[in-house]
């Protein structure tokens, strides 16, 4: 069978997001750039057309981890940091990431945000710095990329702040919690870290 280069294309994103032959639906004829939304029927990226969507209350919480040495984290947690107060820093950066989404992800549209929170736990176990990061709009498309990009940016806020001590930061398990609101409903993820 030949495919087109973009639907070549589109077999490698689906790869890399997860979605193999193995899992079935190639062989069975499921239609990829029908679940692409981002992509034409020719395997073209485009902006999609929200314009006939009705303005619905949309929520997303994301969040991120990053992991450090626990001399790093007493830093952290007694405000002892050269650069001054990292949590503070982080959350003014996680809340302009949010705003500033659409011009970072090239087909995300601008949105009139109403909230973006920001919440840090200090792990001591585990030596890390849990980010929420909870975004909400009353629109016509969901704020799952804004909240994504505010733990993200607010991650490696909090990496640029501490990396003068310590350079073996890790940022890991940036993820979309859950999601309310528009078309599709509510989403959340299972404890056990599968869709429900």
């Amino acid at each position: 069978m030949q495919c087109s280069v973009n639907e070549r294309l589109a077999v490698l994103f689906c790869t890399f997001i997860g979605y193999t032959p193995q899992a079935g639906f190639l062989s069975k004829g499921f239609n990829i750039m029908a679940q692409l939304t981002h992509l034409d029927a020719s395997g073209t990226a485009r902006m999609v057309d929200v314009g006939d969507k009705p303005e619905t209350q949309r929520e997303a919480l994301a969040v991120a981890t990053v992991i450090m040495q626990p001399e790093t984290l007493l830093l952290l947690r007694q405000g002892a940091h050269a650069k001054g107060d990292v949590l503070t820093v982080a959350r003014i950066a996680g809340i302009q990431g949010a705003k500033k989404c659409a011009e970072l992800i090239p087909l995300c549209h601008p949105l009139m945000l109403s909230s973006i929170d920001l919440e840090f736990t200090l792990d001591e176990q585990a030596s890390s710095v849990h980010i929420s990061a909870r975004c909400r709009v009353a629109g016509k498309t969901g704020v799952e990329m804004e909240a994504l990009t505010a733990a993200s940016v607010a991650a490696l806020t909090i990496y640029d702040m501490c990396k003068a001590v310590d350079r073996g930061m890790l940022i890991q398990n940036l993820g979309l919690q859950e999601k309310h609101g528009g078309k599709s409903g509510s989403w959340e993820r299972s404890g056990d870290g599968s869709a429900c």
